[in-house]
């Protein structure tokens, strides 16, 4: 069994994850599930031993079904929030590092994935210019996606409010 390198109690928890920003024709990927009212980027926790590239990819491939390449580095996101679903009103403070993933022209995906809970994912390609449409995470997509970026951007969200 492979162990996230995460600390959660009942109150607090901290979690390392690795994430992918994934754009197709003007779209970009996130996931989605039955439970939450949201959608969120397609990745997750880094397992002991693994690096974020390592975890990126793992987690694209179970997530979306597809082997995309990394580009580059692009995020590091530290994120502050007030859990929901199973974790509710947990403390959470993440730190996660976003991959831009080489285009691969295609848009088609074979992904069967599940979130921690059991409940089946279905992954989304949601036009960059309707982000503002939908309640999707991290916040920053929109505006990141819209810019122009040189190297690695260190992005801090609190949400804790």
């Amino acid at each position: 069994m492979e162990h996230d390198c995460a600390i959660v109690d009942d109150k607090n928890a901290f979690r390392y994850r690795a994430a992918a920003i994934i754009v197709e024709d003007g779209c970009v990927l996130l996931a989605g599930n039955g439970v939450d009212d949201y959608y969120y980027s397609v990745g997750g926790a880094v397992h002991m031993g693994e690096t974020s590239e390592e975890a990126v990819k793992r987690e694209v491939f179970e997530e979306a079904g597809v082997n995309y390449e990394v580009d580059h580095l692009a995020v590091i996101h530290e994120n502050f929030f007030i859990g929901s679903s199973g974790l509710k009103g947990v403390n959470f403070h993440e730190l996660t590092f976003y991959y831009m993933m080489k285009p691969m022209g295609k848009r088609n995906l074979t992904g069967q994935s599940t979130t921690m809970s059991g409940v089946k994912e279905t992954m989304h390609w949601v036009p960059i210019d309707e982000l503002d449409k939908c309640k999707a995470y991290p916040t920053f997509m929109k505006k990141f996606l819209k810019s122009e970026h040189r190297g690695v951007e260190h992005i801090v969200t609190d949400a804790r409010d």
